[in-house]
């Protein structure tokens, strides 16, 4: 077979009797290896023009949608002595049990008796508005009397100078009457006179005369000094009248001073009670927070500060709460030459740590264990990594995200952009160029006309 040997055995045997012979010695292998090769240029031309779907990956992590949702600490509002926990870790607990409970360390709160004490400041400083408010009453219903009594003493006063008015007018009067009595007297004295001297009237009836004529003159002058008392008398009504008025002004004033300065001294009370008040709300809200309460449902997932007699803070982390109900989504980050490509409604698909998945990510439909979602909300500004930040939820249309998933998972993204043919991917591969860019009006127009 091999003529290696003397002896050959070629002429006595027919090798091609045997079928396992015939199997290993070549038939036209020449065209058979053109064949193959002209099949598999036709399969790879082919493939070619196959649909490819462009795509950029990034990894992530498992969140919660709203804030709220999210892993969150409780703090400590005041500072304070850890005196009892009621929880531990693993823990469930509603909104508003208690987790602990802090003594206070502050000297200014330690009094056992403050909120009391604080309340009878109020009360008593409550009863001092009380009687400044009394006071400011008396005072105003002062110058009430003050103000009546002053329109009486005037009415009085204006009476009086009517009055010596009418006394002026009236004692003028006589005076005029006594003016021409004693006018009259004069005519009658000298006629006397002259009867006397031509002998028709005797001494005594002229002496007579001039007795009356005495008196004329006597009531002349004491109408005149009448007149003049009675003047006097009117200056001097006319002088009460404005003093009256002067003695009500500086009263009044002296009253209005008074009643100013007992509602000064109301206002500042009721400022002390107001702050009184707004010190022992504080101090009443301040001895609700002696108790740590959990502000939502959830699991209580790790102890921060630990131990009894331990002194915490103000603002202090004291425990970790994960919400018992939440909203998952996926944090991504992009880089931001991706970012143009990516739009809210975005179809994006996942493979989360820890559940198995066959990917082919230029064909989408033959890929196994995925899942999928759509972008909800894009950062408008970068992270501190350089990158920008996406929201991913739950695409209602596909199949549901694990039940056993949890915040924090990792997720590795593949973000699902434009159909295009193999070739034009390997090309845009070999240049370096960015995916295409279309919105999902232009996608529609553009998978409409072909």
């Amino acid at each position: 077979m091999l003529n290696i040997s003397n002896n050959s055995v070629k002429d006595r045997i027919d090798p091609y009797s045997f079928e396992s012979y015939k199997q290993t010695i070549p038939n036209n292998e020449s065209r058979k290896r053109v064949r193959i090769l002209l099949y598999s240029l036709l399969v790879a031309f082919v493939m070619l023009f196959l649909p490819w779907t462009q795509n950029f990956r990034s990894r992530g992590m498992v969140t919660a949608l709203k804030p709220e949702h999210r892993p969150q600490t409780v703090h400590s509002i005041i500072p304070g002595r850890i005196e009892r926990w009621y929880v531990q870790e693993g823990d469930y607990v509603n909104k508003g049990d208690t987790i602990l409970f802090i003594s206070e360390v502050k000297d200014e709160y330690m009094d056992p008796e403050l909120l009391m004490r604080t309340q009878r400041q109020v009360e008593a400083k409550a009863m001092a508005v009380l009687s400044y408010e009394e006071k400011v009453k008396a005072q105003a219903n002062q110058i009430s009397a003050l103000a009546e009594n002053n329109k009486l003493r005037k009415e009085q006063a204006e009476n009086r100078l009517i009055q010596a008015q009418l006394s002026v007018e009236s004692d003028s009067i006589v005076l005029e009457a006594e003016k021409l009595n004693l006018s009259v007297a004069v005519l009658q004295l000298d006629r006397m006179e002259m009867l006397y001297e031509e002998g028709l009237k005797s001494l005594t009836e002229l002496e007579q005369r001039k007795i009356r004529y005495q008196e004329a003159l006597a009531k002349k002058i004491s109408a005149e000094n009448k007149l003049l008392s009675s003047r006097n008398d009117y200056i001097t009504a006319q002088i009460e009248l404005n003093a009256i008025d002067n003695d009500f002004r500086d009263k009044l004033a002296k009253a209005n001073a008074d009643r100013y300065a007992a509602l000064s001294d109301q206002y500042d009370a009721e400022a002390t009670v107001t702050k009184l008040e707004n010190q022992l709300s504080n101090y009443t809200v301040r001895s609700g927070m002696y108790y740590v309460l959990a502000p939502q449902s959830g699991y209580i997932t790790r102890a921060i500060q630990v131990g009894l007699g331990e002194t915490i803070k103000e603002g202090a982390e004291i425990v970790s709460i994960m919400p018992k109900d939440y909203s998952l989504a996926v944090e991504l980050y992009v880089a931001p030459i991706d970012l143009p490509l990516v739009k809210l409604g975005n179809k994006i698909r996942f493979i989360f740590d820890g559940w198995p998945a066959i990917v082919f990510s230029g064909w989408p439909q033959l890929s196994n264990g995925t899942f999928g979602g759509k972008v909800y909300a894009i950062d408008n500004f970068t992270s501190t990594n350089n990158m920008y930040r996406i929201l991913v939820v739950p695409d209602p249309d596909e199949e549901p995200w694990p039940d056993a998933l949890r915040l924090g998972s990792g997720a590795d993204g593949i973000a699902l952009l434009n159909d295009v043919p193999v070739w034009y991917e390997i090309w845009r591969q070999m240049n370096g160029f960015p995916a295409d860019f279309y919105t999902l009006k232009e996608a529609k127009e553009v998978k409409g006309k072909k």
